[in-house]
């Protein structure tokens, strides 16, 4: 297949994973989980991500295109978010509302800062499949869906907690992984297109996402109680993503 196809199929496949977290909110015994098992869930997902993009994204990015290349890509990521975040309007369940002031509903609000989450992990799924080799790509994808497991489940869980009835709850965690694979066409349509934006966009994903685990994931899971319990959640995450980017690449 073309790389625009890879992309799109390994984005899609990352994406539905956020539904499949969302599963054990529709059964009344599975869900039944404690804020501090959330926080732990989201703190491993940060995890998979930070080793997603150190080994996966940044050092194929400094191998293609060069040390400077990279960070060039990194910074621009870094500020792209920073754009997304300070304009679209989002809520998070800890850090209450960010962005300008909106009348859009209080779950609108929620959905939008996970595809913020979302958005640069299907765009670095889609870019990595751009080195011709679609083990790398595999990698990324099996990298992004295991993350995306455990967020879509604690996405799930915090919105019961706040109400909202189980069926919704996981229709409102499925909706969220659908914007990967928007990520994933751009990302794999411009490498397509201009093969020496394959560098540029890797090290673009992974300034999006360190963005992302710096400042979203981490001050959500790394408070009160259970501060500690997420951060060892994190290594853990990092640790299984290091020894699945060695096996799988």
């Amino acid at each position: 297949m073309s790389i625009l196809w890879w992309g799109i199929l390994g984005s899609t496949l990352a994406g539905l994973a956020t539904g499949l977290g969302g599963i054990p909110v529709l059964f009344p015994s599975l869900s039944a989980v404690s804020h501090r098992f959330r926080d732990e869930l989201l703190g491993f997902a940060a995890g998979v991500m930070l080793a997603a993009t150190a080994f996966s994204l940044l050092i194929p990015a400094i191998e293609y295109g060069g040390v400077w290349v990279a960070l060039g890509g990194v910074v621009l990521g870094v500020l792209l978010l920073d754009l997304m975040d300070r304009f679209l309007p989002h809520e998070h369940f800890e850090k209450g509302l960010e962005g300008p002031r909106s009348k859009l509903r209080e779950i609108w609000l929620f959905v939008i800062a996970i595809t913020l989450h979302n958005f640069p992990e299907g765009l670095a799924v889609g870019v990595s499949f751009g080195t011709g080799n679609v083990s790398d790509g595999v990698t990324v994808a099996t990298a992004i869906g295991i993350q995306n497991i455990p967020e879509g489940m604690a996405v799930a869980i915090s919105l019961l907690g706040v109400g909202y009835p189980r069926s919704r709850a996981f229709f409102y965690a499925f909706l969220t992984g659908l914007v990967e694979p928007l990520g994933g066409v751009l990302g794999a349509g411009l490498v397509s297109i201009m093969h020496f934006f394959l560098p540029w966009g890797m090290a673009i994903a992974a300034g999006a996402m360190l963005f992302v685990i710096s400042d979203e994931i981490i001050p959500e899971t790394h408070h009160g109680k259970s501060a500690r319990f997420s951060t060892y959640a994190l290594i853990a995450g990092f640790g299984i993503m290091m020894l699945l980017d060695n096996l799988l690449g």
